[in-house]
């Protein structure tokens, strides 16, 4: 009888417990059961619901279709996005396209804004790099520099640790402001933030990617998830930026980007499937950099 009462109790322990979890259900129809810590317009992140003292993992909210909280309430993020028609660019015609952005001309004799695909190469007003990611319609987008280097988020060290104040998560450019504010208003250089000048060395636009930013790459590196193994994927991203003179990406590495955590770390990610996507690691630590520029 006592034995019943236990396995009983197990049981209901084990139906209260379930029903505390998150779920959240992928657009390939995978489901992760979770515990949700925190919603952004472009990501969520959460814990693994069986390991709660685990790692924070991030996933796009492109991916998801929707989740469904513990309290029994669902949030739908799938959404529909009409097609794009062709439409000739203003002030465009056959003999002069528009300069200010790449056009392909149709077989009806009209010059279009150009579509893109990810992993392939954008060259056009001195801007050189591989398509990372793309708006709905294909042709704005974000591009990856062809070269990666080595380098320290920042050099400062015990005891003299600082922070920046480059928090945001989702756009790099407003922490390259940042990092650009307080080195006038300090009296520092740019040779103090090595991963900030390199890029900014690039040319104008370039800057160090937002987390969000560098882990849309990772999951688009990997031809658009990182749930099953798109061996193909990678290699036709890494061929386009060995055709064009650079490096391939570095999947086992982890790649700094510019949102910092505290006074001594900032967060970064790696390109391979394996989680976890984000890492903490100290700001004067070398890791590998790549920068970008919007298109």
């Amino acid at each position: 009888m006592k034995r019943c009462l236990l396995l009983l109790l197990a049981a209901l322990c084990g139906i209260f417990g379930a029903s505390a979890q998150d779920l959240i259900v992928k657009t390939d129809s995978t489901k992760i059961e979770a515990k949700v810590v925190e919603i952004t317009p472009e990501s969520v992140r959460y814990k693994r619901f069986s390991n709660p003292d685990g790692p924070t993992y991030v996933l796009p909210t492109l991916e998801i279709h929707y989740i469904r909280y513990a309290n029994g309430e669902t949030e739908y993020y799938t959404r529909s996005v009409p097609a794009t028609p062709l439409v000739p660019a203003t002030g465009a015609s056959p003999a002069e396209p528009a300069a200010s952005q790449p056009m392909s001309f149709t077989p009806g004799g009209q010059y279009v804004l150009k579509e893109y695909e990810i992993g392939e190469l954008y060259d056009f007003n001195g801007v050189k790099g591989v398509v990372c990611q793309l708006t709905d319609d294909k042709r704005h987008g974000l591009v990856i520099s062809l070269e990666e280097l080595y380098l320290p988020w920042s050099v400062f060290r015990k005891p003299g640790l600082r922070t920046v104040g480059a928090v945001n998560r989702t756009d790099g450019r407003v922490n390259m402001q940042t990092v650009a504010r307080y080195i006038e208003e300090n009296g520092l250089s740019w040779e103090d933030f090595p991963a900030f000048k390199w890029c900014r060395e690039q040319g104008e636009g370039w800057y160090l990617p937002a987390i969000d930013e560098l882990l849309t790459i990772g999951h688009n590196y990997n031809g658009g998830s990182r749930m099953h193994n798109d061996r193909r994927a990678r290699n036709a991203f890494n061929g386009t930026l060995k055709e064009a003179g650079g490096e391939r990406m570095d999947r086992m590495v982890y790649y700094f980007s510019s949102t910092e955590i505290d006074e001594k770390n900032a967060y970064t990610s790696h390109m391979s499937i394996e989680p976890p996507y984000v890492v903490e690691i100290p700001k004067y630590n070398k890791f590998l950099v790549r920068a970008v520029h919007r298109f």
